[in-house]
């Protein structure tokens, strides 16, 4: 199926073929049809198939036949993303389709000075991507006004329902008009998600496109075990032995990011870092550096794990696993999109074992073990040479120590030469000290002898 098929305008085909795509994926030959009808939608797809252009493509055209004539626009289109990663992608892609169709979009966060994103709206706007928090502080000031929303997309809803986001999902459908089409666009196809679903959705369709929880096919995977204090020497030594130019490097903490991204900068690494404690502007300008391969190295915490949209990204690595096995199907779908190949990797310590065990039960199978001679072979037998000597140290110990009053009992049965010896010694000695005069006694001994 070719994407003219489709019913798209030809504005929109002529971007699609800028972008270099020739043939739409599952979800977007599955999605697209039934959202230019104007159904409610729920889809599960998995992450890097394309779920961006499934809405937004459609929801751009919808938006065209229409176009308002009032120079102050209100929005028309509602989508809401869980982080200010995955929004400003989205917003890039409406951006990218709408200004061919003459229709404006704006993206809206927290992290960035508010009074900027207020001038957008008071100068109209068709299409708003958004935060929900950041959303929500805009409808309780009445910068924004939301009651002529045609189209409400929740993209990546599972993970907006994992950050805590389900009440600020509500209270935004407060301020939507009922007569409304809705889509739910989620990487995972849970209950949770079902549930929420017949909460905001009338009547929809339902997508799956692919096995629930699932990596993408076209991530090779890798696990390679690693003592926890040699983890930071095997990346570098992947890196530079592989003649890696770009890999995104997911870490547990925001101090564990900065960290690494130190010392891979002692190695002569480049590398940088993004979490939730860097600026909005710093974080927008680390990818975008990293996009045009000024950087080798992306650390980042979960906050990059989804909406990182990475053309032709090769190698992620996970430094540290996940505490939530759904995340690794995440960080790992940052390569291996659009049809493109990838390899996804994780250093595995000891102690993250029952990391693994979790996420291999998720995947309902088990992901391939890599050795390299120079880690984690000599670091395992190392470890387990290790316990065995302080073992054997141990067991030798409490040989001795029985052994010591066997011997003591030993050495005190001597032979009759000794004895005799030993006997006419005791009488030497008994003697020479009766034969010591008597010590002179002080005047108050003399005192008591009187």
């Amino acid at each position: 199926m070719s994407f003219e098929s489709l019913g798209l305008r030809a504005e929109l085909l002529s971007g699609i073929d800028a972008q270099g795509y020739t043939t739409p994926t599952p979800i977007q030959t599955q999605a697209i049809p039934v959202i230019l009808e104007g159904c409610d939608l729920l889809a599960g797809a998995q992450t890097g198939t394309g779920k961006t252009a499934a809405f937004a493509l459609p929801i751009v055209q919808r938006l065209s036949e229409k176009i308002p004539s009032e120079k102050r626009r209100r929005p028309r289109a509602l989508v809401l993303a869980p982080t200010r990663e995955l929004a400003a992608q989205v917003s890039e892609q409406m951006q990218f389709y709408g200004r061919r169709l003459s229709l404006r979009s704006t993206m809206i966060y927290g992290g960035v000075n508010i009074q900027a994103q207020i001038e957008r709206l008071h100068r109209g706007i068709d299409i708003v991507v958004a935060t929900p928090g950041r959303l929500l502080d805009h409808a309780e000031r009445k910068t924004i006004n939301l009651s002529r929303i045609e189209v409400l997309v929740l993209d990546e809803a599972d993970r907006m329902l994992d950050l805590g986001f389900i009440d600020d999902i509500l209270k935004v459908a407060e301020y939507l008009p009922q007569d409304r089409q809705s889509l739910l666009f989620s990487a995972t196809y849970s209950q949770s998600i079902k549930d929420l679903a017949d909460e905001l959705l009338h009547r929809p369709r339902r997508i799956e496109v692919a096995r629930r929880n699932i990596a993408a096919d076209a991530v090779t995977q890798a696990i390679y075990p690693v003592e926890r204090g040699r983890k930071r020497e095997m990346l570098s030594h992947l890196i530079r032995k592989g003649d890696w130019n770009q890999v995104l490097v997911f870490a547990r903490t925001r101090y564990g990011a900065d960290k690494l991204t130190d010392q891979l900068l002692f190695d002569g690494i480049k590398a940088a870092a993004i979490h939730s404690n860097k600026s909005q502007s710093i974080r927008t300008r680390t990818l975008a550096e990293f996009k045009r391969g000024e950087l080798r190295v992306l650390v980042a915490t979960d906050v990059a794990a989804r909406g990182l949209d990475i053309e032709r990204l090769p190698h992620v690595v996970n430094y540290d696993l996940p505490q939530v096995p759904e995340d690794y199907v995440h960080r790992i779908g940052r390569t291996g999109r659009a049809g493109e190949d990838g390899v996804a990797l994780s250093l595995l310590s000891p102690e993250e074992q029952p990391l693994l065990h979790a996420i291999e039960k998720l995947l309902k199978y088990a992901i391939p073990r890599r050795t390299i001679a120079e880690f984690p072979q000599i670091a395992v037998r190392r470890g387990v040479k290790a316990k065995t000597r302080k073992a054997s140290d141990a067991r030798s110990r409490s040989k001795e120590r029985a052994a010591k009053p066997a011997q003591t009992k030993a050495r005190s049965v001597k032979p009759p030469a000794a004895a005799a010896s030993t006997k006419s010694g005791s009488l030497r000695s008994k003697k020479t000290v009766e034969e010591r005069p008597a010590q002179k006694l002080g005047r108050r001994g003399q005192r008591s002898k009187r």
